[in-house]
């Protein structure tokens, strides 16, 4: 009887994967959430910002390296901010193992710690490394660390915005309810083989609310690319019932821009995603550009079984940045592309004002319609595309950049206090195939707060770009203007929707 129950365990190890993790998820999810211990050694706890970043993990102890297989992993020590511990484990064809802490791992730089009493400590998270730009040295590829946060590189890129495994309640919270931040509690990294092209991890999500089993497949290239499976349980008894379910969540950073000017800066632009993209599920495609607004401003946009959306850092222009050290025109867009129909729902897009370019304040997800019965799954698969100077674009033409400002006019102050003017420029094969003499228009709408006053479409010489100028009215000076404005020829439209809000000064 022994040897038979071995047996089983036996085979289960060497099975282990997604479904296991979900069995895994589904368990913990019918029992009370328990917090899990943050409490550090207590020379550990003392360190300080610059004290805990000198902890680092030593290169020739990396996972794989010995193997010389094409990816390697290397773990983040706890400390300061990171101090929740994650369990880490290797997936190989003889089962899982548990990775356990050992001070040999890492180097700990000037600090005066007793790294030899603190036991199996854990790890904040981890690294995965790759031969990602050169065949000499194995590039930083992804990184999962903090709560259910991940982000990965392609060639050339230098990070920026993140993702996240699951968002809750990121707006529509209960009274005297915060956001909730699921966390990854336990990975398992999949062994890869020798010749292989992608690297496989699964994780455990859990949060007093909601657990959930996930299935990462990291692709490196020009875009990298991040194939998500994921299996949501709703923890029933887990308190107040959820508002706000956020599916494939991006998280980035909009400090200023060409549409939101900040003239004590020397840098023109100052961001790590200049809009949001959408490919809608009855055929449109949306451009949102971000803002930094003066409080929180929360916009939806439903639709069905949408066929993509994303931040999207499309400014890729050194010369729009002027940031030596940041470079921002590196930094990656973040494309979501659904492998299946996600039924009704809406992407939506949180925005809030950050007072510099230290914190993120730009949040987008897909929120489904309906959510699952507690005990019913709720099962996700998609596709994120870390993208860079190569990226997703509508089929048609697309917006480049959204200027604000007036230019010369006989207007005076008194009216142009109420007035707001937009300079829109496209781009694409569908304006590039006409001539410059054709008959394009601006299909420009407002809502009831705005006038349209102006709205002028002609081609740019100079940029061989089509260039679209908008001059609207305000109604009411306490509230936004919603405004949409897309690209006409022949009566069919050539270009993406361009929309905005135009918020109260």
């Amino acid at each position: 009887m022994l040897a038979g129950v071995l047996l089983a365990g036996a085979a289960q190890a060497q099975g282990f994967d997604f479904e296991s993790v979900t069995r895994l998820a589904r368990e913990r999810s019918e029992k009370p959430y328990r917090t899990q211990s943050d409490k550090l050694p207590a020379d550990l706890a003392k360190l300080n910002y610059d004290q805990v970043r000198d902890i680092r993990w030593r290169p020739d102890r990396a996972l794989w390296r010995a193997e010389k297989l094409p990816f390697e992993a290397m773990f983040f020590h706890l400390g300061l901010y990171q101090t929740e511990p994650v369990l880490i484990n290797e997936v190989t064809p003889q089962g899982p193992r548990h990775i356990s802490y050992s001070r040999a791992d890492f180097d700990y730089g000037k600090n005066q710690v007793q790294p030899q009493a603190w036991g199996d400590l854990g790890f904040a998270g981890f690294r995965l490394h790759n031969h990602l730009n050169s065949s000499a040295y194995k590039d930083e590829l992804a990184v999962f660390q903090g709560a259910s946060y991940f982000r990965a590189l392609g060639k050339g890129q230098q990070y920026g915005l993140s993702a996240r495994g699951l968002a809750i309640d990121t707006v529509g919270a209960a009274p005297g309810q915060a956001e909730e931040f699921p966390r990854f509690t336990e990975f398992w990294l999949v062994k890869p083989d020798p010749l292989t092209a992608q690297v496989t991890v699964l994780a455990l999500m859990d949060s007093p609310r909601a657990t959930g089993a996930f299935r990462f497949d990291i692709q490196p290239g020009v875009q990298t690319t991040t194939t998500v499976r994921s299996r949501i349980f709703v923890r029933p008894g887990g308190g107040k019932p959820i508002a706000t379910l956020g599916i494939a969540p991006l998280t980035s950073m909009f400090f200023f821009g060409e549409n939101q000017p900040r003239k004590e800066d020397f840098r023109p632009e100052v961001h790590d995603s200049d809009g949001l993209m959408i490919a809608t599920g009855e055929g449109e495609w949306l451009w949102r550009p971000l803002q930094n607004p003066k409080q929180t401003l929360v916009t939806s946009f439903a639709t069905k079984n949408p066929k993509g959306f994303g931040l999207m850092q499309r400014d890729r222009q050194w010369a729009n940045y002027e940031d030596v050290e940041a470079r921002y025109e590196r930094r990656p867009s973040a494309w979501v592309r659904p492998l299946h129909d996600w039924g009704p729902g809406r992407v939506e897009l949180v925005q809030l004002n950050t007072p510099d370019e230290t914190h993120d304040n730009i949040v987008a997800y897909w929120v489904p319609a309906q959510m699952p019965a507690p005990g019913q799954p709720l099962e996700f698969s998609y596709e994120v595309s870390w993208q860079g100077d190569e990226q997703q674009r509508p089929p048609g033409a697309w917006v480049t950049q959204s200027r604000r400002g007036m230019g010369y006019t006989k207007e005076t102050a008194a009216a142009l206090r109420q007035q707001a003017q937009y300079v829109v420029d496209f781009d694409g094969p569908a304006l590039k195939a006409l001539p410059a003499n054709a008959a394009v228009k601006a299909v420009v709408t407002a809502d009831a707060n705005g006038k349209v006053l102006e709205n002028i479409v002609y081609r740019n010489p100079a940029t061989d770009q089509w260039r679209m100028t908008v001059r609207v009215q305000r109604q009411k000076a306490d509230r936004p203007i919603e405004l949409r404005a897309f690209l006409q020829h022949d009566n069919h439209a050539v270009s993406e929707t361009w929309t905005h809000i135009i918020l109260p000064e």
